[in-house]
């Protein structure tokens, strides 16, 4: 749930005169998350491809955050400063094949960008977090990060320079970006601090197996920001190809061109490493700052020292109340550990004031995460709030353990939390399959505004022209339709299909008039719509009862039994608009319509899906209803299993061969539990309550949020915890796979991960399914529950640690342990030499993804 952004001009110039936070919302919130909240509780992962540095998540001897920080300058040094055109803009994505960006790393680099890639976050701004990411990753300066980027829409003018050029014509296309010598030569040892030349681009420059992988390191620390490639340089002991070597037979030794042009009167002045870090700190960001007249980039971006995040509202059955939910974070990076005892959220209702005599919620830490420099802790937020009285702002404060506490109000303007409209998540959904959506949204009875569905959504390009490998961004409005009335709120829904198989990324906003919930992510949604029942009279808010007037008029009372279904688009009419420029051939008109539908409905009901239904018998289970989990408890215990392709028949396989269990339950679509007896306290929930459809069957009910679509053998009957208990039990597993168990082992101390051949994590993790990502790979280990990481070898300072330090159970199974904080429950291929032991380096990259 967010509002209307203010512009991002100026944005931050309070917050760099004073030191506060910026104002929340701000239209710079998205990016501050994907750039400071990595890894961790609610974690963004944006750095974790280039973590640590010399991982090599594209290829064999391609160190990832050398290429993105290479991306950041093939897209800036196009900039004209006499014309004001080019810069850091994202016009690479047109020009990857016209001869002056070669090899694949600019385009994977691009990919991986895109997946962030939305209406708050440009391509630009992204590509120059990649800078920032990437010098930060590797041990450089914080480099300040600006946004306000905007993305072009075609490909710019040449110019990119070659290392065949003289070192006037360097000189000569550096002035046209707007550096003077001194910075050309400063931003070219800057940038060529990581990473090497490889043949498959420059086989002049490196003859096929010359080098290590198909690279030569430009210094002999290529995954580290320091200044060799600058002293080595000035001793005459470097192995720069682009110094030395075959490059100078053919003219391509472009460093040395660069370097060289003032008498090396700049290369000795960077011989300092803090003279070098302070010198590329400010020649980066020039790079990243060079732009296009015309746009204002903000004051740098900091982390905020307290962030509502996710903040939501939802109407409960019957109306009568809202629950809120959401997190605070602290940024805890220069609080000593365990500072805080907790958070106090304090609200005003929609009158400014407290109608209800109870407006606070306190809460205790749940989780914590990281960036490169900061800490954070997450509170959650869950409340009921009246909505006869509603919700309008809050403050916080942060209780200390020492007594003291620290008063947050938004810079004066309390954080905003508006209860005009709520996008009501419980009851939209979408089937990422078919992109078939359904959004239902309440609006409150004062507001006489009819509201829309606004949809920014991503498609693949038909045909990738000229390599690009970034989506098109799109956006459609689509007209809402009336529904019930639940109190001082009446229901609206529209349905739409967002074509090209990206429907998870799309962001979802509902607009009336000046109120708004924006940004909301689609992948929140559930596969199937719920059920919204109860029994409410209209009133408008604060008032007694009676229309809310105007286009929301509601009628005297109303009963609510309404489905909302998710099979597919409502028949409505939308207009939709592309963000960039694009030729027909990449996509379809802008503007659709939709003919009208034939269905007429008196209540808040959407399109009915075709073909889910409930099954009486699967596999010899039979169904017994729809069951709550326990309180406090699961009500399976046996054996689970989570996966994206869950059906009741592969539960019932699933618990047919664990320990052929009496009992098998479904839950959200893709967890499955098994039993031999029920919880005491789980009870029977109407069927209206399961109400999401499998993720492998969209025909099949799997149950959905804490409620179980729950079978049973013939002759089973209703047992208690009291009978039989599960054969499954939380253990250590032997094997797994193809891979043998070796222990509890530590995180490396030597600047990365234990592991760095590639990295997955998910919320269903298990053993199995880690090893199943690693397959090929000698090692794979799992963390914190829910983190796999696989590799070749073990990097410096990764040590056995007790087994009791490995005490997580994973994420996708409570039998199963998966390591814990800097811990890994490490496992190795059986068929690797029992005799060797592990390889530990900090450079042997051949083997890495």
């Amino acid at each position: 749930m967010r509002y209307a952004y203010p512009t991002l001009a100026g944005l931050l110039s309070l917050a760099a005169r004073t030191g506060a936070d910026p104002t929340w919302p701000a239209a710079t919130d998205e990016m501050e998350e994907i750039v400071y909240q990595l890894r961790g509780f609610k974690g963004r992962l944006f750095g974790d491809v280039i973590t640590s540095c010399n991982n090599e998540a594209a290829g064999p001897g391609r160190v990832t955050a050398s290429e993105w920080l290479r991306v950041g300058f093939h897209d800036m040094a196009t900039h004209n400063r006499v014309f004001g055109t080019g810069g850091l803009d994202a016009s690479l994505q047109f020009e990857i094949t016209n001869g002056e960006n070669t090899g694949p790393g600019h385009n994977t680099t691009l990919k991986f960008l895109a997946n962030y890639y939305s209406s708050q976050s440009s391509m630009a701004d992204l590509i120059a977090a990649g800078v920032y990411a990437s010098v930060r990753s590797c041990g450089g300066p914080v480099v300040p990060l600006r946004l306000g980027r905007k993305d072009a829409t075609s490909s710019g003018s040449t110019g990119v320079p070659q290392p065949q050029n003289s070192a006037e014509t360097f000189r000569q296309q550096f002035d046209r970006m707007g550096f003077s010598t001194e910075e050309m030569i400063q931003v070219t040892a800057c940038g060529h601090t990581l990473g090497g030349v490889h043949t498959e681009e420059f086989p002049e420059i490196v003859p096929p197996a010359t080098g290590t992988n198909g690279q030569k390191p430009l210094d002999t620390t290529d995954a580290t920001f320091d200044n060799k490639v600058v002293t080595e340089y000035i001793s005459g002991t470097t192995q720069n190809p682009l110094v030395i070597g075959p490059a100078v037979a053919v003219n391509r030794h472009s460093d040395f061109k660069v370097f060289n042009i003032d008498g090396n009167a700049t290369m000795n002045g960077l011989t300092s490493a803090t003279t070098f870090r302070d010198v590329c700190k400010t020649v980066l960001e020039k790079m990243i700052d060079t732009v296009p007249s015309g746009v204002t980039l903000t004051d740098p971006i900091v982390p905020y020292a307290v962030k509502p995040v996710d903040m939501q509202l939802t109407l409960n059955s019957g109306g009568s109340s809202f629950l809120l939910t959401g997190y605070i974070r602290v940024r805890t990076t220069n609080r000593a550990s365990g500072a805080i005892k907790n958070i106090k959220m304090t609200w005003k209702d929609r009158n400014g004031g407290c109608a209800s005599g109870s407006c606070s919620y306190t809460a205790t830490v749940q989780g914590a995460g990281t960036g490169f420099d900061d800490t954070f802790e997450f509170f959650p937020i869950s409340t009921n709030i009246p909505t006869s009285s509603g919700i309008s702002s809050f403050t916080v404060t942060v209780n200390l353990n020492d007594g003291t506490s620290e008063s947050y109000d938004n810079n004066g303007n309390s954080y905003p939390l508006s209860d005009a409209i709520i996008l009501q998540k419980p009851q939209s959904c979408l089937l990422q399959s078919s992109g078939a959506l359904t959004v239902s949204a309440l609006v409150r009875n004062d507001i006489t505004t009819t509201p829309s569905l606004g949809i920014s959504y991503l498609t693949p390009r038909g045909v990738v022209r000229n390599g690009n490998p970034v989506p098109i961004l799109s956006s459609t409005t689509v007209a809402m339709t009336k529904g019930d009335c639940a109190g001082p709120y009446t229901f609206y829904s529209a349905s739409y299909t967002i074509a090209g198989g990206l429907s998870y990324a799309a962001k979802l906003s509902v607009t009336a008039g000046s109120n708004s919930d924006s940004f909301n992510k689609a992948s929140d949604l559930s596969g199937s719509c719920g059920t919204f029942s109860g029994t409410a009279s209209c009133t408008t808010p604060g008032g007694g009862g009676g229309g809310g007037g105007g286009g929301n008029e509601p009628d005297a009372s109303s009963t609510i039994a309404s489905t909302v279904a998710s099979s597919s688009a409502a028949a409505l009419s939308s207009t939709s608009s592309v963000v960039e420029v694009i030729s027909s051939s990449d996509i379809a008109s802008s503007t659709t319509t939709i003919a009208p539908s034939s269905t007429t409905t008196t209540s808040f009901t959407a399109p009915t899906a075709t073909g889910p239904a409930r099954k009486p018998t699967v596999a010899g289970y039979t169904r017994l209803r729809c069951a709550t989990e326990g309180s406090g408890v699961r009500a399976l215990t046996g054996a689970s299993f989570a996966y994206d392709t869950m059906t009741l028949e592969s539960c019932a396989a699933n618990c047919t061969a664990a320990g052929n269990f009496a009992y098998f339950g479904v839950e959200y679509a893709r967890e499955c539990f098994c039993g031999n007896s029920l919880a005491a306290s789980s009870s029977e929930a109407p069927d209206s309550e399961c109400n999401m459809l499998c993720a492998g069957d969209t025909t099949e009910y799997c149950g959905a949020g804490n409620r179980l679509e729950l079978y049973s053998k013939p002759g089973t009957g209703t047992s208690t915890a009291s009978a039989a208990q599960p054969t499954v039990t939380l253990g250590r597993k032997d094997t797994v796979g193809d891979y043998v168990f070796v222990g509890c082992q530590t995180e490396a101390t030597e600047g990365g991960r234990a592991l760095e051949g590639k990295f997955w994590a998910d919320d269903g993790m298990t053993l199995e399914g880690c090893a199943e990502a690693c397959s090929g790979w000698e090692y794979f280990g799992v963390e914190y529950g829910r983190e796999c990481f696989c590799g070749n070898t073990l990097r410096g300072g990764s040590a056995p640690a007790p087994l009791a330090d490995c005490s997580f159970t994973c994420s996708g199974t409570p039998y199963e342990y998966c390591g814990a904080g800097n811990r890994l429950e490490l496992y190795r291929l059986a068929s690797a030499s029992s005799s060797s032991k592990a390889r530990r380096s900090r450079g042997e990259k051949g083997w890495r993804l």
